[in-house]
C-alpha cells in the first residue's frame, strides 16, 4: 500500500466511523482538537493522519486500534509486504524475507504491520518538515545573537551528531597529543620505516596484538562492508579489493581502535563530558581511530619538517610519505602542537553534486549546518578542471579573506567513475598565509583578485551574486516584474526600484497634464511614448 492509498484508506474508514455515529464534521474536528477544513482533508485523503491523532480518534469513536489497522490492509497482505521487503529500514533490522513472508499466514497481522509502518513514515516525514522549518525561523531570529525580545538563542533542531563531533575536534583544535603520544612509541617499539607498507602493518597487527587478518569476498547481497573487526574472535576481515593506500589505513585506524581500547583512550579525551546525542561518542571513537591512523602513517616530528620544507606541498608530501592526497590534507589540519604549530587550515570533501561529506574549520570560517555551501568556492570548482588543482583567493561578506586550493580525486570501480567515487578534497587558510605555501598565488590587490563568497546562498548577504540558487533569509525576498537582475534571487534593492518610480511619477504628471489641455498635442505625445519603449528595448536612437 503506498502513501497515498494509505492516507485515502484511513481518510474514508474514520469517515465511515464517524457519519455511523450521526456526528457532524465540525463537531468532531472541535472534539478531536483540530480545524473542520484540516478534518476533511484528511477525510478526502489529502493529508497524512499523525499517529497520535488517530489514536485520539479511534478513542473517540470506541474503535478497537488493532481491529482499525487490520482493515487497513484488508486484501492488499502480498502487496503490502513486498513494499516492506523494500524498505531501507526493516533492512537495517535485518528481517530476512523468510521471517517476514511468515505474516501471510496472517492476513490481520500482516496489514496492520504494513499500515503502522507507513503511518510511522509519514509522520516522520511531518515531523521532519515541521523542524526544518522551525531550524529556519530559530536560525533567522538568532542570527543578531539575542532575539528582539531579549531572549538567548535557542536549541538549534537540526544539529546533528555530525555537528556535535565537528564542534568537539575544533574545540580540540582537533590535536590529541594522548594519541600522538601511542602513536609515535609504537612506532618505536617496532621500528616501523617512513613509507608504512600493509604488509608491515599486518604483521604489527598479528604480532602484538594477536589478530588474524583475513580477505574475505563481499556478502552475496552486495554488501559495501571493507572492514570488520571482531573483539571476541580477534580477526580483522577485509575486503580483497582494497587497493594499497586505503588497505594500510584501514589496518591503521583498526589498530587505533586496539590502542584506545586498551588504554581507555577514549575516556581520557572526552573526560566525562556530556553528549547530545547517543551516537556522538561512538562517532567521535571513529574520528580518534581515523587520527590515531594519521598520526602512525604520518609521525608528527618527520611530518611536519618534510612539511616546512616542502611549503605544504601536498602532492609531494603524498609521494614522500607513500600516502593518500586525503589522508595528508586531514593531518595537515592536525598540526596544532603548541611547540610545533603549522598554518591553520580549514578543510572540506565535496562530492560532484555539491554535497559536504567532511568538514572542519580550523580557521574560523563558518559552514552552513544541514549541508550546502557557496557554489564560488575552490572545492566545487576543481570539478571543473579535474586533472588540476585549483587555486583562489575568496573574501567572504564581512571582509575576511581566505587562500583555498583544491584537488578531484577519483576511485574508478571496473573503469568506472559512475561505479567509484569522486571527491573534491579543499584546504583553505587565511589569505596572509598564501605566501607560504608551494602553491600561493601571487597578488597585488587582494581585494581586486579574490573572488566574492559566501556561506551559503540562504545565509549569504550579497545582493548581486550571478551564481546565486536561492533567496537569503538575511533579507526579504523583493521582486519587481518590471526589473530583472542578473539572477532571479538576487533582491531589488531599494534604489535599484528608485529609477523606475520616478519614471513612473513622470508619466503620470504628463498624462495628468495632457489630460487638462497643457503641455503637448498628440504627436508630440506620440513621439514621446515612441522614446520611451525604445529605452526600455535597450537604448534611445
Amino acid at each position: 500500500m503506498n502513501d497515498n492509498a494509505l492516507n485515502a484508506n484511513v481518510g474514508l474508514k474514520l469517515r465511515g466511523l464517524r457519519l455511523a455515529r450521526n456526528i457532524k464534521q465540525a463537531d468532531a474536528a472541535k472534539d478531536l482538537g483540530v480545524s473542520p477544513a484540516y478534518l476533511n482533508l484528511i477525510e478526502k485523503g489529502k493529508r497524512v493522519m499523525p499517529f497520535p491523532l488517530l489514536w485520539k480518534a479511534l478513542r473517540y469513536f470506541d474503535q478497537d486500534p488493532e481491529q482499525f489497522m487490520s482493515t487497513l490492509g484488508e486484501g492488499r497482505v502480498d502487496e503490502a509486504l513486498a513494499k516492506l521487503l523494500d524498505e531501507p529500514l526493516l533492512k537495517s533490522l535485518d528481517i530476512d524475507p523468510e521471517s517476514l513472508q511468515s505474516l501471510s499466514a496472517e492476513p490481520k497481522l500482516a496489514g496492520t504491520v504494513a499500515a503502522l509502518f507507513n503511518l510511522y513514515k509519514n509522520t516522520r516525514t511531518q515531523l521532519e518538515n515541521v523542524l526544518a522549518q522551525l531550524n529556519v525561523e530559530e536560525r533567522t531570529r538568532a542570527q543578531g545573537g539575542l532575539g528582539g525580545n531579549g531572549a538567548a538563542p535557542g536549541v538549534r533542531f537540526d544539529y546533528s551528531p555530525f555537528d556535535e563531533v565537528s564542534d568537539f575536534l575544533e574545540k580540540h583544535r582537533n590535536y590529541f597529543p594522548e594519541l600522538e603520544e601511542q602513536a609515535d612509541a609504537l612506532r618505536r617499539d617496532v621500528r616501523l620505516e617512513r613509507q608504512l607498507t600493509s604488509g608491515q602493518l599486518i604483521r604489527l597487527l598479528e604480532e602484538r596484538f594477536g589478530y588474524r587478518v583475513l580477505f574475505d569476498d563481499p556478502s552475496p547481497s552486495g554488501s559495501s562492508v571493507v572492514r570488520r573487526l571482531d573483539p571476541e574472535e580477534r580477526t580483522l576481515t577485509l575486503s580483497p579489493f582494497l587497493t594499497e593506500q586505503p588497505l594500510k589505513f584501514q589496518i591503521a585506524a583498526s589498530i587505533g581502535l586496539l590502542v584506545m581500547d586498551r588504554e581507555k583512550l577514549l575516556e581520557r579525551v572526552l573526560d566525562a563530558g556530556r553528549m547530545r546525542h547517543g551516537e556522538t561518542q561512538r562517532l567521535i571513537k571513529v574520528n580518534l581511530a581515523n587520527y590515531f591512523a594519521g598520526a602512525l602513517m604520518l609521525p608528527y616530528g618527520d611530518f611536519f619538517k618534510e612539511v616546512q620544507r616542502t611549503r605544504y606541498d601536498v602532492e609531494l608530501l603524498s609521494s614522500i610519505f607513500g600516502s593518500t592526497y586525503e589522508t595528508v590534507a586531514h593531518r595537515l589540519c592536525n598540526l596544532s602542537d603548541p611547540k610545533r604549530p603549522g598554518i591553520p587550515f580549514h578543510f572540506l570533501r565535496a562530492d560532484i553534486a555539491g554535497n559536504i561529506s567532511k568538514r572542519y574549520s580550523g580557521t574560523g570560517i563558518r559552514f552552513a549546518s544541514g549541508g550546502g555551501s557557496c557554489a564560488k568556492w575552490a572545492v566545487h570548482l576543481a570539478f571543473l578542471n579535474p586533472s588540476q588543482l585549483t587555486r583562489q583567493y575568496s573574501i567572504m561578506p564581512d571582509g575576511t579573506a581566505y587562500f583555498c586550493f583544491a584537488k578531484v580525486q577519483l576511485q574508478p570501480i571496473e573503469g568506472s567513475i559512475v561505479k567509484g567515487t569522486a571527491y573534491s578534497i579543499g584546504l583553505g587558510t587565511h589569505a596572509e598565509n598564501a605566501k607560504y605555501l608551494a602553491y600561493g598565488l601571487p597578488t597585488t590587490d587582494l581585494r581586486k583578485d579574490a573572488i566574492p563568497s559566501g556561506i551559503s546562498c540562504r545565509f549569504c548577504e550579497r545582493t548581486d551574486c550571478n551564481q546565486r540558487a536561492a533567496a537569503s533569509y538575511r533579507f526579504a525576498f523583493a521582486f519587481d516584474e518590471y526589473t530583472k537582475k542578473d539572477c532571479f534571487f538576487s533582491p531589488i534593492l531599494v534604489h535599484e526600484k528608485a529609477d523606475k518610480a520616478e519614471k513612473d511619477r513622470g508619466h503620470g504628471a504628463h498624462a495628468l497634464h495632457a489630460a487638462n489641455g497643457n503641455g503637448t498635442d498628440g504627436s508630440e505625445k506620440d513621439d514621446l511614448l515612441d522614446k520611451t519603449s525604445r529605452r526600455r528595448k535597450g537604448g534611445d536612437a
